[in-house]
């Protein structure tokens, strides 16, 4: 199956408008966040996309367990699909950043697997015993779907505990950050970057403008992780005495405000942006379209071994990508919101619009 493409969207004030210029351009379905902590309740969001379209899909990638009670989330997901039948898929991960932003680490994998052993087995129908009391979806007939409600659960699941057999078990997909998976399809693989235009380098103002944000998520998660490994990145030592000198218990409020958006946290404007084509989905048009190219070969490949799931497709994500398209097809109002637009997602290959940065037209018009 070739690439498909959609849009990640933050949950915020533009973020209505953009999904449904997506859905107007032909894209299949757009993705957001659940950080609490940087925008609009999720779920709000979604219904107010849901309610505004009409044929895009949407989707939260990921959910994050902790943040919500299995009956709250079974009922948010079904209260979606009455809204909107059929076109809602759910992604849910163990919340490094969500969590990471609430002083917290990222849940077990064994939390992860229960809460979506649990949230499946309520959208069948079936009482469920959660922390000792037996819960169910009681919603008289017309108030929510009728169940078994057969929502598409999908599981962010990196390294080598994420890759465990049981991932099978509870997931019908994946969310995966560089390669397509093994034997699941979906795959929404997320990608990030922009497209450097004649002359630009990493380092243009332009460019920067749009990468500084992504390679800051980079330093972000290594200080998390381990900060001796920030140290091994462009001016990591600069930034890295930096942060430091914010309060422990504080640290990571400042550390990840504007996460994934900006760099006003005071630190970020010491991020080298100089390796953002290695660190990040940044190139020219003819780079990319290479690297589009070996991430459908992968997704061939990574097809080929599935005996249950003959076809595996890709999803590519660039945030913050420069996006323009033709000013004949859309208004500067419209370019204006596609270029303000975290995208993401999986979305048509047979959008009406021409988008530099987001859509299979990277190959067959931007790109070509």
């Amino acid at each position: 199956m070739p690439l498909t493409y959609a849009f990640r969207l933050a949950p915020g004030p533009q973020a209505l408008e953009q999904a449904m210029l997506a859905e107007k351009l032909g894209y299949e379905r757009v993705w957001s966040p659940e950080l609490p902590a940087f925008g609009h309740d999720i779920w709000v969001h979604l219904a107010r996309v849901a309610e505004r379209t009409q044929r895009i899909g949407i989707g939260p990638a990921v959910l994050i367990p902790s943040f919500r009670h299995p009956v709250a989330q079974a009922s948010a997901i079904a209260t979606l699909e009455h809204i909107a039948p059929g076109r809602l898929m759910v992604a849910f991960g163990t919340g490094f950043t969500g969590r990471i932003t609430l002083g917290q680490k990222p849940l077990s994998w064994e939390a992860m697997r229960r809460h979506l052993l649990q949230v499946r087995a309520l959208l069948r129908g079936e009482a469920v015993d959660i922390d000792g009391g037996i819960a169910q979806l009681l919603a008289s007939p017309g108030l929510l779907c009728d169940r078994p409600i057969r929502t598409p659960l999908l599981l962010a699941a990196q390294g080598p505990k994420g890759a465990r057999p049981w991932r099978k078990e509870i997931a019908d997909g994946l969310v995966a950050l560089r390669d397509p998976a093994q034997s699941f399809d979906p795959c929404l693989v997320s990608v990030n970057g922009t497209v450097l235009d004649p002359g630009e380098t990493a380092n243009s103002p332009r460019v920067r403008a749009a990468v500084a944000p992504l390679v800051a998520t980079i330093y972000h998660g290594a200080l998390a992780r381990d900060p001796e490994a920030v140290k091994r990145l462009p001016n990591g030592q600069a930034w890295l005495d930096s942060v430091m000198k914010e309060p422990e218990q504080t640290r990571h409020l400042v550390v990840n405000r504007g996460h994934n958006w900006d760099i006003s946290n005071g630190h970020d404007a010491l991020i080298d942006t100089s390796a953002a084509e290695q660190m990040t989905f940044t190139g020219t048009p003819e780079v990319l379209r290479a690297r589009l190219a070996k991430l459908e070969s992968a997704a061939r490949q990574a097809s080929s071994s599935a005996p249950a799931a003959p076809t595996s497709s890709v999803s590519c994500t660039p945030l913050r990508a420069s996006l323009t398209c033709d000013e004949g097809d859309f208004g500067a109002a419209e370019i204006a919101a596609v270029g303000r637009t975290l995208c993401s997602v999986q979305g048509s290959a047979e959008g009406n619009g021409r988008l530099t940065s987001v859509s299979r037209h990277w190959q067959e018009r931007a790109l070509g």
